[in-house]
């Protein structure tokens, strides 16, 4: 079993990793308007979206919804986002983060 269940689930490499972190971010975010006791209303106010949107992360229809596009979001809501894993430019693998890793 990997780390990323969208491997094991037999997606590519690729597809897997980005479905991954689509779903890593979606999921910090779903927790912080849970956590803030938002509806759905108050969310899309507190974000700057249509309350549809905010609709499609609480139900996990984030298909559609770009990794950029829920940076994006990540950081409006005060969240902090970290990439981690690859090289630094250094060659030394990059050993610090904080916030949510995807």
């Amino acid at each position: 079993m990997s780390r990323n269940p969208f491997l094991d689930l037999g997606f590519p490499p690729e597809e897997a990793a980005a479905l991954h972190v689509r779903s890593q971010l979606a999921a910090a975010l779903e927790y912080h308007i849970e956590r803030k006791g938002w509806s759905q209303i108050e969310a899309a106010r507190g974000l700057k979206i249509p309350q549809p949107t905010v609709s499609k992360i609480v139900n996990g229809k984030i298909d559609k919804l770009s990794i950029d596009f829920l940076v994006k979001l990540m950081v409006r809501a005060g969240l902090p986002v970290s990439i981690t894993g690859g090289r630094a430019a250094s060659g030394r693998r990059a050993t610090h983060h904080s916030g949510v890793a995807v």
